[in-house]
């Protein structure tokens, strides 16, 4: 099995947006990435994925033949976690834990109480515990992390999961996916959505990029690294080096942006300094470029 979900022509309509048609490949063993601005379509597709929204075209395969999200059996093989309020508000750890265990064959309530000392939750076996609308909303994703991760699944979903983190917090999530993906050797994936890559870089091997509900590119993210290339420049070549570049941002003293590494040559002839891009900076290259290509 190379690809653990495969998005063929998946469609949405609403009023103010439409989504797709989207194709995408989500490879088995790895975590992928969803990345966009707000508004892009990723919490829509993420939605669609999980059964949370209905899809109005298209199909979506599981794990190389499961294509009905409603199945209880794959159902159970993936674990869901929104970026909204996910359990009720007035529930303690304890509560959740308790819900978990009765819905999940497959949740370990030694692993959530571990899970939740290391996002430094408190104990779930504690007489006293605070409701989750007594938590910040860092703590609140910390713990529906811990109930997801508590579950023993092939396939993680994430809408979000690192936005009201702090830098800690994304760095053990980054610790976590890692762990989560070597645990069963290549038999577990992951994807979750972000708008922001900086602090997951270190936890993403496949970027998928929407823009307006449509895929824009997608990749291994060394892949993409090789195709793309970050440029430095003096402003007096700014000009000149501009038609070359996918992304460009300029001063007065010199220049920026993404290029396809096929124009390297042409670009080093004025004077340009050639760099391997991060995620981050060819996310901000890609994603640009397709804001301009829609104006």
């Amino acid at each position: 099995m190379n690809n653990v979900v495969e998005i063929n022509g998946i469609t949405k309509q609403y009023k103010d947006f439409t989504l797709g048609e989207v194709h995408a490949e989500i490879p088995c063993g790895f975590a992928t990435a969803l990345i966009g601005a707000n508004g892009a379509g990723k919490t829509t597709l993420i939605d669609i994925l999980c059964g949370v929204t209905s899809k109005a075209g298209g199909e979506a395969v599981y794990f190389g033949d499961m294509t009905n999200i409603d199945d209880d059996k794959l159902r159970n093989r993936i674990g869901y976690c929104s970026s909204a309020n996910f359990f009720p508000l007035d529930w303690t750890l304890k509560k959740i834990a308790d819900s978990m265990e009765l819905g999940f064959d497959n949740f370990n309530r030694q692993r959530f109480t571990e899970l939740c000392k290391r996002f430094k939750l408190g104990d779930p076996t504690d007489k006293k515990q605070k409701k989750l609308m007594k938590l910040s909303d860092g703590n609140k994703m910390r713990t529906y992390l811990a109930a997801i991760l508590a579950r023993n699944t092939e396939l993680l979903v994430l809408d979000e999961p690192a936005s009201s983190l702090d830098p800690l917090a994304r760095d053990l999530l980054c610790d976590l996916f890692r762990e989560y993906l070597n645990e069963r050797d290549g038999e577990r994936s992951i994807l979750f959505s972000t708008h922001n890559i900086a602090d997951m870089e270190f936890a993403t091997d496949y970027a998928i990029f929407m823009s307006n509900g449509k895929v824009i590119e997608q990749g291994f993210v060394e892949d993409l690294k090789q195709k793309y290339i970050l440029i430095h420049g003096d402003a007096e070549n700014a000009d000149k080096a501009k038609p070359f570049m996918l992304s460009f941002s300029g001063g007065r003293t010199g220049f920026e942006g993404i290029a396809l590494a096929e124009n390297a040559k042409m670009l080093m002839a004025y004077d340009t300094a050639i760099e391997t891009p991060t995620l981050q900076q060819l996310s901000v290259g890609i994603l640009r470029k397709a804001e301009e290509d829609e104006k």
